[in-house]
């Protein structure tokens, strides 16, 4: 009966250092940089919350003690081109991006690097359209996210 209620207790408990350690990256702060000139001939602003539910379970991001940094960093890409970075607002706790892109642009991805996680998370792609706005101060934009490999 002990052995039992041993057995019981043992199987139901949670090893919290295992599940942090199970979500925790090594991947360095990434150097994005926004173009220089925004010469490209089009444009679009996004306001970009960042939901992490889509990756991890609440659980494991309470057992890393999952927090925004301010190493944290958004940027909008084409392929592997950088074509924004985004800067934080406190009031609207999302990001806001300002995205360049060339004429022909047709898709855009946002990266987000968590410097609590040590991971880049990457989202779906995303239809790009000149002179479109993607979310607003009061409802922003939250992509669904992927662990960049």
């Amino acid at each position: 009966m002990v052995a039992c209620a041993a057995m019981l207790l043992a199987t139901g408990c949670k090893d919290e250092k295992n599940q942090a350690e199970s979500i925790i990256g090594n991947v360095s702060k990434p150097t994005w940089v926004a173009p220089e000139s925004y010469d490209m001939s089009s444009s679009m602003t996004a306001i970009v919350a960042i939901d992490l539910t889509s990756v991890y379970t609440a659980e494991q991001l309470a057992a890393v003690n999952y927090q925004r940094s301010s190493d944290d960093l958004l940027a909008a890409f084409a392929g592997e081109t950088c074509l924004g970075v985004g800067k934080w607002l406190d009031e609207a706790s999302a990001y806001w991006l300002f995205i360049a892109a060339p004429e022909n642009a047709s898709a855009i991805t946002i990266k987000h690097y968590s410097a609590s996680l040590k991971h880049v998370f990457v989202s779906e792609s995303i239809p790009y359209s000149n002179g479109a706005n993607l979310g607003t101060v009061d409802v922003p934009y939250r992509p669904k996210w992927t662990v960049a490999q």
